[in-house]
């Protein structure tokens, strides 16, 4: 794609953003799915993570697997094959399952009523918000999107279609890390009194070790496409992912198609915190970062971090690289940790020089123990992230990971990217979802090369579609 069509797509793609300010009632609310029908989906996206949505999905009787989008071939028939296989193994003959290169194609099918998007991180917007604006419930991976103007688009798009979005902060729903559950809620009810402290370990990424090197593009792979929005680079598979396997793809650590850890992992551990402090729906006043970004590699994203960020209710929350992988909760009367994996035997000490502290931790087993009375907040009840996605469909109510959260807890993760950026302190405004008085952090809030788009994105704002 030369210079010229590249121009040409971002444009169509932010004129495909505009929908009337008049949207008729019947189309809000007349094309709910039946309880009786299974829902049919699509897997749009099927890599790493795309695979396993795509089978976390399959399993659940609620619906109906019947198309696969990836630019890739080799995964896209894949993925074909997998859905095929399953359904076959279930005693089926005729199975139907179409694979597509362009994801409009399955927006265009008017059978199919919900998406699973599982692209890079700097696609997650954009189909998102075309699924929503066709008519598509959507399962999105976390981060939610690449960036904070993203986040505010989608957010308007699902709420003036009535759509239901879930995110995949798989934490939130039970098996097999009821260990989040468990201490979110303890915390959320004072079980430790008064929240002071979060610390946050989030892992680190470490530089790939050798220089940028354009390679020759696969045959079975639509790079330009692939790119899509961001800037033109040549093809590095290291940059992209594994042409064989499904090992991490270095888009994760590549900045102008994810942010690294502090979106990576972030997503998930701030989504939690915000969700236990009572502050889903709100974000950090001050945030003060610094990071280690990597140079002369072939990977951008930062290595080493440090961010303090300041919450309007008195919690201070500090990511670290030195911190194990969870979260660390201390208030007035104790602390509780909380992860994912097999509980070991050590201490649940940020600090500790060695060792990985238990998965669920507490200064006193009663902070988790302890039952709980009518007066308590407690979380919707999920055991299964995909399958409350599914119910919540025919309901048309929230799941237990809806837009507005999320896009608040990708607030949060971005604004630490933009100070650890600016290595200064930054100060954010929940209720406005700007920086202060700070012309240099407000312009990150949005991608630059994708300009055009934010101009329509601000006019869907503005306007409330």
């Amino acid at each position: 794609m030369d210079t010229s069509s590249r121009r040409t797509f971002i444009k169509s793609s932010a004129a495909a953003l505009l929908v009337p300010t008049f949207i008729p009632r019947t189309y809000l609310f007349g094309n709910a799915v039946p309880p009786s029908r299974a829902i049919t989906v699509a897997q749009i996206g099927c890599g790493r993570m795309g695979m396993e949505d795509l089978r976390g999905t399959i399993v659940h009787d609620l619906c109906r697997v019947v198309a696969v989008c990836d630019l890739d071939a080799n995964r896209r028939e894949a993925a074909r094959a997998d859905v095929e296989q399953f359904y076959r193994a279930k005693g089926e003959t005729r199975v139907d399952v179409r694979a597509y290169a362009d994801y409009q194609e399955i927006l265009a099918r008017r059978d199919i009523d919900a998406v699973l998007v599982t692209p890079p991180d700097h696609w997650h917007a954009k189909m998102a918000v075309d699924a929503i604006l066709a008519g598509k419930d959507v399962h999105v991976q976390k981060p939610i999107t690449y960036d904070i103007a993203e986040g505010i688009a989608l957010r308007t798009a699902v709420r003036a279609k009535q759509r239901v979005l879930q995110t995949g902060s798989q934490q939130r729903s039970s098996k097999p890390w009821e260990t989040f559950r468990i201490a979110s809620e303890a915390v959320r009810n004072g079980r430790i009194g008064t929240l002071k402290t979060i610390r946050v370990g989030i892992g680190i990424d470490q530089p790939k070790g050798r220089a940028p090197q354009a390679q020759p593009v696969p045959a079975t792979f639509d790079y330009t496409s692939w790119l899509g929005p961001a800037p033109e680079q040549p093809y590095m598979e290291d940059r992209v992912h594994p042409q064989s396997g499904y090992g991490r793809p270095g888009w994760i650590t590549t900045e102008d198609f994810g942010l690294g850890m502090i979106t990576n992992w972030g997503a998930h551990h701030m989504d939690i915190a915000q969700w236990a402090m009572g502050m889903e729906l709100s974000g950090p006043r001050r945030v003060s970062g610094a990071a280690d970004f990597m140079q002369r590699d072939v990977w951008t994203v930062h290595h080493g971090y440090h961010v303090e960020m300041d919450y309007s209710n008195g919690v201070q929350l500090i990511l670290d690289d030195k911190y194990p992988n969870g979260l660390r909760f201390e208030g007035s009367n104790g602390w509780v940790f909380c992860a994912r994996g097999a509980a070991q035997v050590t201490a649940s000490d940020p600090t500790a020089p060695a060792g990985q502290p238990k998965a669920l931790d507490a200064s006193d087993p009663a902070i988790l123990s302890a039952p709980f009375t009518d007066r308590d907040v407690r979380w919707m009840p999920s055991d299964n992230h995909y399958r409350n996605w599914l119910e919540a469909i025919p309901t048309r109510k929230d799941p237990i990971a809806p837009v507005d959260q999320a896009v608040r807890s990708m607030q949060a993760c971005a604004t630490a990217w933009i100070s650890m950026k600016l290595n200064r302190p930054v100060t954010w405004d929940p209720a406005k979802e700007e920086f202060t008085d700070d012309a240099a952090a407000n312009a990150m809030r949005m991608r630059a090369p994708r300009s055009a788009q934010y101009d329509v994105y601000r006019v869907m704002r503005s306007a409330h579609m």
